[in-house]
């Protein structure tokens, strides 16, 4: 899996201050602008304290992301407050290469893996035999599974990150899309760390929003999450 940060809105933390500020201010948005470069710290801190977070949604970031699954990119654009490109299985043909994502519990058992494998290579085996036949790609693709992997783009505001964040990066996650969810948020402390400092699942700032189906390692995520 490779996770990237294409681009985000430039100086993201002075927008939002400066956004905030337009509220209460009869200040020009240049002259926001510039204040909001010397005194924005404790402005951010006391509009995220109080969940004002609709200024958030001035700022976005855009993401690429390779070697997931087809099962994980199912999960990511049910966020809908976001913008995807997806590579298409319909255009881009899978003849020559067919690349799969194998989960570790499936790679720690030999026996299993090795008949996993198989079942992939007849996969692709057949693909190649539609297409031959002269099946269209949309219609072959009909055979590949979700463990095919794939590249997307995708673009969120500020504001739904830090949802997709306090949902993706819990434990109770799939395993697949939580990797994905916490580089995104290790990007994206780097170039807004005040935003996004106290980012992650929903048990960072509270008790776990899980309740019976807890993980029960609280003090462990607050660490990771803390050391990330």
């Amino acid at each position: 899996m490779l996770v990237q940060l294409l681009t985000h809105t430039p100086e993201p933390e002075q927008v939002v201050a400066a956004a905030a500020r337009l509220c209460y201010s009869a200040s020009s948005v240049a002259e926001l602008m510039e204040k909001s470069r010397h005194d924005r710290d404790g402005l951010l801190r006391k509009i995220l304290s109080l969940g004002h977070f609709s200024v958030l949604e001035h700022v976005s970031f855009t993401f690429g992301v390779e070697g997931i699954s087809r099962a994980c990119s199912h999960q990511l654009v049910r966020h809908r407050l976001a913008s995807y490109s997806q590579q298409s299985q319909r255009y881009v043909s899978q003849e020559k290469r067919f690349d799969a994502v194998t989960p570790a519990t499936i790679a720690a058992n030999p026996e299993l893996c090795q008949r996993y494998e198989a079942l992939l290579a007849e996969t692709h085996q057949v693909y190649c035999e539609l297409l031959a036949a002269g099946i269209p790609a949309e219609d072959a693709r009909f055979v590949l599974p979700n463990a095919a992997e794939t590249k997307i783009v995708l673009t969120m505001n500020a504001r739904e990150l830090l949802h997709f964040f306090e949902l993706r990066c819990c434990r109770r996650a799939q395993w697949e899309i939580r990797l994905m969810a916490i580089d995104m948020l290790r990007l994206a402390r780097r170039a807004a760390p005040l935003l996004f400092a106290k980012a992650g699942p929903g048990c960072l700032q509270g008790p776990c929003p899980e309740g019976s189906m807890t993980c029960g390692e609280i003090t462990a995520v607050r660490q990771e999450f803390e050391a990330l």
